[in-house]
């Protein structure tokens, strides 16, 4: 263990309160139940430190603590009330007394609470856990959805008729084999069929991407995408509702063609010409429904990935809230079915991980559409994107979201929002300065994003963080 103090001055030197980090500067004393609540919420996230006598605001200084004097009484007190052990360590750093709370991670499978409460942070609060986050806790160590078998005992033959194999070597860039045989191995190679005693077996993950139908697969008839086109901007119109058959991978691009080709046309001015352009680039879309399709909850019964196209926006949703807050769709990243995510992204339907999501707010920014919403409502994650909006068109809500968003796309591209960042993001004049800033004090105000200590000068030239930097 041994923290030393040139140890602290390199988590000081942390760019943020991340997954391992936690800074308090308790001065003189620090609530015990608060302490307890950081100390099951850290653990839960997989461990970390917890240090006192730190500013918790850049750029951090140590300003010592006199909290916890008796570490030793302490650590007893910790283990009673938590149900784990939690190492406590006092530094004597040149500038102040540090105490270092050595917070271990969760067992495999199991989530950690306080008086019935599972909590785990998000941003600078403590909230409890999610449903859905526990539910994947608990699931670990167990079967994966996607592995267990949705149906057995097929001849090779039938493997076939069930799987669009050409498809598959298509996406995998990989000449088709000259027999089934060679077929058959390569799907095995990628554990998405496995074969025993001359049968074959068709994995979840197999049927999921790659079926003809997914119909004929009773356990995932249900999982197979909607598509619902209204009216207007209401439900009480139904132009369409359709369900696209085809398995996630193979029916990907024809999925996406055929979002696109329900939704609305707008006229725009393009070089001194009107063209007629969609309501939403297909960038966007295909981001989005990548997402939903990985990011799903698979145990969730019943439920399918909707898309729903109105007139002025497209709302795309998955069974399942998120595991990352949606505030932290940007910057975080945590995967419920890595095993599907994994095969998506070597089928080149997905790339690098928590990617997507970034590309969504950057092609809202690069075709000034007001900023997506992320939403996770009951047991669905949710997102909207908008349609052509003039910045005069949006409200407050909008432009703090769109400042936040940009703000927060800035930090993850290792660069910094202003105002003329923000102008820019927003395709306004150097005149409208002045009313950006007003935009920059609602996000200020409203706790989304924060003052870069760090930068001088006047508010023209200052630099912005998210709330979470």
């Amino acid at each position: 263990m041994a923290i030393t103090s040139h140890q602290i001055d390199l988590w000081l030197a942390s760019p943020s309160e991340n997954q391992t980090l936690e800074f308090k500067e308790a001065k003189t004393q620090f609530d015990n139940k608060k302490l307890y609540e950081y100390c099951v919420a850290l653990a839960n996230e997989g461990g970390g430190h917890l240090l006192l006598g730190v500013t918790d605001k850049r750029p951090r200084n140590v300003v010592g603590t006199l909290a916890f004097n008796d570490l030793v009484a302490m650590t007893a007190k910790l283990f009673e009330a938590v149900g784990f052990r939690v190492d406590i360590e006092e530094v004597r750093h040149p500038d102040g007394r540090v105490v270092v709370f050595h917070i271990p991670s969760r067992p495999r499978g199991t989530a950690y609470h306080l008086n019935g409460k599972y909590l785990m942070r998000s941003g600078e609060a403590l909230v409890p856990m999610s449903e859905d986050r526990l539910r994947s806790i608990f699931a670990e160590g167990g079967p994966d959805w996607s592995e267990e078998y949705s149906k057995t005992g097929l001849d090779g033959q039938e493997v076939v008729d069930l799987l669009d194999t050409q498809a598959f070597f298509e996406l995998m860039r990989q000449p088709y084999p000259t027999d089934r045989a060679g077929v058959l191995n390569a799907l095995a190679n990628v554990r998405l069929i496995d074969q025993e005693n001359g049968a074959f077996s068709i994995r979840r993950i197999g049927a999921l991407l790659l079926a003809k139908r997914l119909p004929d697969f009773d356990d995932l008839a249900r999982k197979a995408l909607r598509l619902v086109v209204y009216n207007g901007n209401s439900k009480l119109d139904t132009k369409l509702d359709e369900t696209v058959a085809k398995g996630y991978a193979v029916g990907f691009q024809e999925t996406i063609r055929f979002i696109m080709g329900q939704l609305p046309q707008n006229e725009r001015i393009v070089d001194a010409l009107r063209k007629e352009v969609t309501l939403v680039p297909e960038a966007a879309i295909r981001e989005v429904v990548a997402n939903a399709m990985i990011h799903q909850d698979f145990s969730a019964k019943g439920a399918s990935i909707m898309v729903e196209v109105y007139a002025s926006r497209v709302e795309i949703s998955n069974p399942g809230q998120p595991l990352v807050p949606v505030e932290r769709f940007i910057d975080g990243y945590e995967s419920r079915n890595e095993s599907v995510a994994r095969m998506m992204r070597r089928m080149h339907i997905c790339e690098e991980k928590s990617s997507g999501i970034d590309r969504v707010v950057q092609t809202a920014e690069v075709y000034q559409l007001p900023a997506p919403v992320f939403r996770a409502d009951f047991r669905r994650t949710n997102v909207v994107i908008f349609g052509p909006r003039s910045f005069e068109e949006m409200d407050r809500d909008d432009r703090v979201r769109a400042c936040y968003q940009h703000c927060s796309l800035k930090w993850v591209m290792s660069e910094h929002m202003t105002n003329q960042t923000l102008r820019e993001r927003f395709s306004l004049p150097e005149a409208k300065a002045a009313t950006v800033s007003q935009v920059l004090s609602a996000a200020l105000e409203a706790g989304v994003i924060k003052l870069d200590e760090t930068s001088k000068g006047s508010r023209k030239f200052a630099r912005y963080l998210p709330f979470w930097a």
